[in-house]
């Protein structure tokens, strides 16, 4: 008769019980089915379903893996990009922050193209306000004329009328899905319908600080396809050009877009707070703003260049470059 242990389980199969025993334990019994090392046929496709590189990837969502070209560790070490082990990576990131803080030099002396009509004061500040979010929103080209597809599909704010996005070409920082359609522009409208303008909207009260409207606006401008790329660009340009009093006071990291994955990589750390912390004294070290980190952080992750409007070959200011280099020991 089997006999059972106190955890019960044949003595013979327990290997506690059966060493106390002094029970010889069962051996282990494998199947006796013969073994193949045959391929196994691939399960045939649904009918009318053709399985493209898209379909069969996980998710199905065509998404896109890109690998970034990284530094060899050549002994670079510096307390403020913690992360970063190669000079060339870091001297990278340097140009980078360089270029961004050039460019939002020249935002706000000399606007191109059609942030120039934005900063107008003689305009009318709705329809500003509208051109400045379709910028955003569709991002200038990395051509001669950036602002090209942009001036061909707006529409005024004072129409009521959403653009005709079918077919329209975008920036590298876009935040439009051909999927959605208009969606995205038909809530923004509505998020400053509900505020009673978009000049209200942007505002918020009038005794908040600068910071404290360009956070609270952020938050504010959470809709549906409006990715924080395009929202933080948005309110630094309105801030810049001299729309609104806005002005950033932290990245507003999260998520998995270029800025929080390149700051992550850069600074060596994946907690917010900490981040943000690394990010201001990086800003302090090297004397440039802030909300130059945005593209500055961008454009190093991708290893390629948006502009934002100024055109292809636009390279940072020497004298602004010098100084980032200095605080980064390069």
């Amino acid at each position: 008769m089997p006999t059972f242990c106190r955890h019960n389980r044949l003595v013979q199969n327990c290997p506690i019980c059966a060493r106390e025993q002094a029970v010889e334990m069962r051996p282990v019994v494998t199947s006796s089915a013969p073994r193949t090392t045959q391929p196994r046929e691939p399960a045939p496709a649904r009918p009318g379903r053709p399985r493209t590189a898209a379909s069969s990837s996980r998710g199905g969502g065509g998404v896109v893996v890109r690998r970034v070209a990284r530094g060899g560790d050549d002994g670079y070490r510096s307390p403020l990009v913690l992360g970063l082990k190669s000079s060339l990576d870091a001297g990278r990131l340097a140009e980078e922050i360089a270029f961004a803080e050039h460019r939002l030099a020249v935002l706000e002396r000399d606007p191109p193209g059609l942030y120039r009509e934005v900063a107008d004061p003689a305009g009318d500040l709705q329809e500003r306000s509208w051109l400045a979010f379709l910028i955003a929103y569709l991002c200038p080209l990395e051509e001669e004329d950036p602002f090209a597809e942009i001036a061909r599909v707006r529409t005024t704010w004072a129409s009521g009328e959403v653009p005709d996005l079918d077919e329209v070409r975008t920036g590298p920082r876009t935040a439009h899905d051909p999927s959605r359609g208009a969606r995205t522009l038909e809530a923004y409208r509505m998020w400053a319908a509900r505020a009673g303008s978009q000049a209200d909207a942007f505002t918020g009260d009038a005794a908040w600080t600068p910071e404290r409207r360009f956070a609270r606006a952020f938050e504010r401008l959470s809709l549906p396809g409006l990715h924080r790329d395009a929202r933080f660009d948005l309110l630094v340009t309105l801030g810049r050009l001299g729309v609104y009093d806005l002005r950033a006071a932290s990245l507003a990291l999260g998520g998995t877009g270029d800025v929080t994955v390149g700051a992550k990589r850069a600074f060596g750390i994946g907690d917010q707070l900490l981040l943000e912390r690394r990010a201001s004294d990086l800003v302090q070290a090297t004397g440039v703003s802030l909300e130059a980190l945005d593209l500055g952080l961008h454009n190093w992750q991708r290893a390629e260049r948006a502009t934002l409007g100024l055109g292809p070959g636009a390279e940072p200011d020497p004298e602004t470059l010098a100084p980032v280099q200095a605080a980064l020991e390069l």
